[in-house]
């Protein structure tokens, strides 16, 4: 048997890409997870400048209410409050944000928690936690909504990951799982569904500056408390929103938005040992 392959292949293939498309959100239906603070409140805010009608969720329901007052047409904009970690009852949850206003056009997975502590100090409760919200949440949610999306031959899925998700560093190891688990169930889900005219896009940021740092989770479980040098030095989250919603209006697969972090994508790449050698050297805290 001959050790080489036959490359034999067909490249007749049509690639009638229109890459100036950009998808309009005027008369879309958006759903926020996450959307009481941080990128999901931005999002929220800039999304309100447009025609379009937003769906708000989170677990805190007063919190939502006041981004909806900031809105720029507060009566185009509903609250749904729930609990991500609660992924075995989101079917309810999907339906209710399906009649808010009859459908649902995008759904913005952005909720989720973050880490800040080693391995060796880190109890398996919180790993499960981080699973349970960062993963099983937004997996769970979109196969509730998959459904629609498939009757209406339409949809976009988009997922809040991290650069964390491609590459890992120092004291979010249980985030890090998380997050890299994200993609390879959405891309996945990609494959099975382009026949069903549905998009995801992967959104990964670096540092951005909002309170996650504050609310990451240290190894009893319990919230860090206190920000850090690289997240109050990241991305302002407005640029950061800014530059979310043109990669949605893009349909890109991935997009990774942060300031030098991002060169971390192309170390890993091609060089693993040196992204080793810097992020040690580096405060990623």
């Amino acid at each position: 048997m001959s050790i080489f392959f036959n490359f034999n292949f067909n490249f007749n293939f049509n690639f009638n890409f229109n890459f100036n498309f950009i998808m309009n959100f005027n008369n879309k239906v958006i759903w926020i997870t996450g959307a009481s603070s941080g990128i999901g409140k931005a999002l929220a805010l800039a999304l309100s400048q447009h025609n379009c009608q937003l769906i708000l969720s989170s677990r805190r329901k007063e919190a939502l209410e006041a981004v909806k007052l900031q809105c720029k047409n507060p009566e185009q904009v509903a609250v749904l409050p729930f609990d991500l970690a609660d992924y075995e009852n989101l079917k309810p949850i999907a339906l209710e944000a399906i009649q808010i206003f009859g459908t649902v056009d995008i759904l913005i997975n952005n909720g989720g928690i973050s880490q800040r502590s080693l391995v060796i100090d880190t109890d398996i409760s919180v790993d499960k936690k981080l699973i349970n919200v960062d993963y099983l949440g937004p997996v769970a949610l979109s196969k509730a909504l998959l459904p629609h999306f498939v009757k209406r031959q339409s949809g976009h899925f988009v997922t809040v990951t991290s650069l964390m998700g491609k590459f890992s560093s120092p004291y979010r190891s249980g985030y890090c799982g998380a997050k890299h688990a994200l993609h390879g169930f959405f891309d996945a889900l990609r494959l099975e569904h382009d026949k069903d005219n549905i998009k995801v896009t992967m959104v990964c940021p670096g540092f951005v500056n909002t309170d996650v740092a504050k609310n990451a989770l240290i190894g009893d479980g319990s919230p860090q408390q206190s920000q850090d040098n690289a997240t109050e030095n990241g991305l302002d989250v407005d640029a950061f929103a800014k530059r979310m919603l043109n990669a949605i209006q893009k349909e890109k697969f991935e997009a990774y938005i942060g300031k030098k972090e991002v060169l971390g994508i192309y170390l890993k790449r091609f060089f693993p040992r040196l992204l080793h050698w810097y992020v040690l050297r580096s405060d990623v805290r």
